[in-house]
């Protein structure tokens, strides 16, 4: 990732996906670009996880993948790539 943001959310009401596009619409308000990317804790995805403990799916056009590194309901979200190809 080139440019990102970290974002808390710990509404334990909302599912991952809500909470990820909360955390977008955040970003492109702050920033003018669309993220692409999102890392989160591994503990928040609800389903299987590899044996090597990645996992990535996808919310809308954004790019969700697990990391150890980010603490749970935290958000490491921002623009993987070129960021003139993202902006709006």
């Amino acid at each position: 990732m080139n440019i990102g943001m970290l974002w808390y959310d710990n509404d334990h009401k909302a599912e991952l996906n809500a909470k990820v596009q909360r955390a977008a619409s955040y970003y492109q308000n702050k920033y003018g670009a669309r993220p692409n990317i999102c890392f989160v804790h591994p503990s928040m995805i609800t389903s299987n996880i590899t044996d090597n403990g990645e996992f990535t799916i996808k919310s809308g056009e954004i790019i969700i993948q697990t990391s150890t590194s980010v603490l749970p309901n935290h958000f490491w979200i921002g623009v993987n790539g070129n960021i003139e190809k993202m902006l709006t």
